[in-house]
């Protein structure tokens, strides 16, 4: 796939999660729809988030790192965006659920730094498939 083809389904993938958000927070009563309306909130709230951060994370990239490779930027932008998604949206179910404390985003936090971490500092070499 293209880096364009690629930004442009990203960029209406985004926009439609975003509407989807609005939709979610205007005609949807969180008492009376119960786990599906509360679900389609936080399916929409990880979905906008993570294409928006993608997106300015591949923007930001892109313009302070020109001579690297673009798919390179791509895929770091795209994890990045994600795990910030996920920080996100279970900070929102902890704090819905009144079990959100200072250690609990702690923890959370530098779990997903680790995995970060974990996932830059891996050597990725070819697999032989002989």
């Amino acid at each position: 796939m293209l880096l364009k083809h690629y930004l442009v389904w990203m960029v209406i993938g985004t926009l439609i999660s975003g509407v989807a958000l609005i939709l979610v927070l205007n005609y949807i009563n969180p008492e009376g729809a119960g786990q599906i309306g509360l679900g389609l909130f936080y399916i929409s709230v990880f979905l906008s988030i993570g294409g928006t951060m993608t997106l300015l994370g591949f923007v930001w990239r892109w313009w302070r790192h020109r001579e690297e490779v673009l798919f390179r930027q791509v895929a770091a932008s795209f994890r990045q965006g994600i795990l910030l998604a996920v920080v996100v949206a279970v900070t929102l179910l902890l704090q819905a659920n009144r079990l959100l404390t200072w250690w609990n985003l702690l923890a959370l936090v530098g779990g997903l730094s680790l995995l970060e971490y974990i996932l830059l500092t891996v050597k990725r070499t070819p697999s032989n498939f002989n």
